[in-house]
């Protein structure tokens, strides 16, 4: 399935279609078949604006569109080749390689000399290797093609340069909850969705928006799934018809979203405050509701090192290894991770140490103590340093007994303060040990 609103575009229109019996799934048959149509993005489609240009074909720039799933990326693509008249390509990076991104563009070059240019579409370009991006550039350059890829990762980070520079780099925002229920409404009513032969209620419409998280698609197919439930009893779809056809309990986040983040508080502080079941209930309700697992995954990294720090220093490792796994397989087998991450950080011994003492040294600096570096301290590889006294006198730490060297390292009016108070929790009960000889050995005066 893919991540976008919409399947990858390119076959002829569906026709229209029932509810009972429609071979051709809900998202599918109610993709926008023009710019008034699309929910969302009036950041990138005001007039004259780069996308709205593509898509009235004044427009030569190839793009890449980056955004979370269900926002209307591949459905965009779609419309850029529609709009001008041009061939469409797609290829989808979970299935082509070199060899199929060299094929679609000596197709295109030979489209080329015929006078017609082609629009290829890549799904989830940042799943292409450097090699495969690589091959993609002489044919964007030279407009063999003119490139639209969808990601939903940072291309900054995945997507190679010499591509980012010969591409407009278009985010587009999560759908709001009045957009995913202006997506709905239409379903129901319009001829290519249920056609008005499916009442739906309005709890059932803010529950289908809720539990979409911003992802159209998923509302269109749980929408879908409920109305089968229904159609041939002729019942109308409620909330509970949504909990029996997606086997989910509703849970009852209120419109203004303040419940959402009342449980993801709740959740960090049953965390911090060690009720691991309290934790894993509030992570349940997140999850079922359909949670974005890499928000999840980015609190409890905030959480590893704020409220835990150096009092279980594998919290921070286990917390990346989370965020890292959600983003290699996936939800649902993700789920598990973030359970895993969760217990070990809310059974984990808490300290807030590395948290105050960066607050108190940036305090200081803002008051102004940040005094010069220590001239045996300074730089001392380049011409004439030494005349200058840096690095002069500057002793090599791995020389000395223990791996320690008595000398100075703050600046002069910093000397002797103490930023970093471990507690007796965890393992900062033997790092206080330790950091007592640390400091009296450096601090000794000879």
């Amino acid at each position: 399935m893919s991540d976008s609103l919409f399947d990858v575009p390119g076959e002829p229109a569906p026709p229209a279609a029932g509810p009972v019996g429609a071979s051709v799934p809900l998202a599918v048959r109610m993709r926008p078949a023009n710019l008034d149509e699309v929910v969302g993005q009036d950041h990138l489609l005001k007039p004259n604006s780069p996308l709205r240009r593509l898509i009235e074909g004044s427009g030569a720039a190839s793009v890449i569109l980056y955004g979370p799933p269900g926002t209307g990326k591949t459905t965009l693509a779609s419309m850029i080749s529609q709009a001008t008249g041009r061939r469409f390509e797609a290829l989808s990076a979970l299935a082509a390689g070199v060899k199929e991104v060299r094929a679609v563009i000596d197709v295109a070059r030979q489209a080329a000399m015929r006078g017609e240019q082609t629009v290829l579409f890549i799904d989830e370009v940042h799943r292409f290797s450097k090699t495969q991006q690589d091959a993609l550039l002489a044919a964007v350059e030279n407009r063999v093609v003119l490139l639209v890829a969808a990601t939903t990762e940072n291309p900054s980070f995945s997507v190679v340069a010499p591509l980012l520079s010969r591409s407009l780099i278009l985010q587009l925002q999560p759908l709001t909850p009045a957009d995913v229920a202006t997506v709905l409404r239409r379903a129901i009513s319009d001829e290519r969705g249920l056609g008005g032969k499916v009442e739906v209620t309005d709890d059932a419409v803010d529950q289908l928006v809720q539990l979409s998280a911003g992802d159209a698609r998923r509302a269109l197919t749980a929408l879908e799934v409920a109305s089968e439930t229904v159609t041939e009893s002729g019942e109308t779809v409620t909330v509970e018809v949504i909990e029996q056809s997606l086997d989910k309990a509703a849970l009852r986040y209120d419109r203004d979203g303040d419940q959402h983040y009342d449980v993801v508080s709740a959740f960090i502080k049953s965390v911090r405050g060690s009720d691991v079941d309290a934790a894993l209930h509030y992570l349940a309700r997140m999850l079922v509701a359909g949670e974005d697992p890499r928000f999840v995954a980015r609190r409890l990294m905030i959480l590893a090192s704020e409220d835990i720090g150096m009092a279980d220093p594998t919290a921070l490792p286990i917390a990346v290894a989370a965020a890292q796994t959600v983003q290699l397989i996936g939800m649902p087998e993700a789920q598990l991770t973030l359970a895993h991450a969760t217990v070990h950080l809310a059974t984990a011994p808490k300290s807030n140490a590395v948290t105050t003492a960066l607050g108190a040294a940036m305090a200081d600096i803002r008051a102004g103590k940040a005094g010069l570096v220590p001239a045996h301290l300074r730089d001392g590889h380049y011409s004439g340093a030494q005349k200058l006294g840096n690095a002069v006198g500057y002793k090599y730490a791995h020389d000395h007994p223990g791996g320690v060297a008595s000398q100075q390292y703050p600046p002069d009016e910093l000397v002797g303060v103490d930023y970093y108070r471990p507690t007796n929790h965890g393992t900062e009960r033997e790092i206080t040990t330790r950091l007592e000889k640390l400091r009296a050995i450096i601090r000794r005066r000879r």
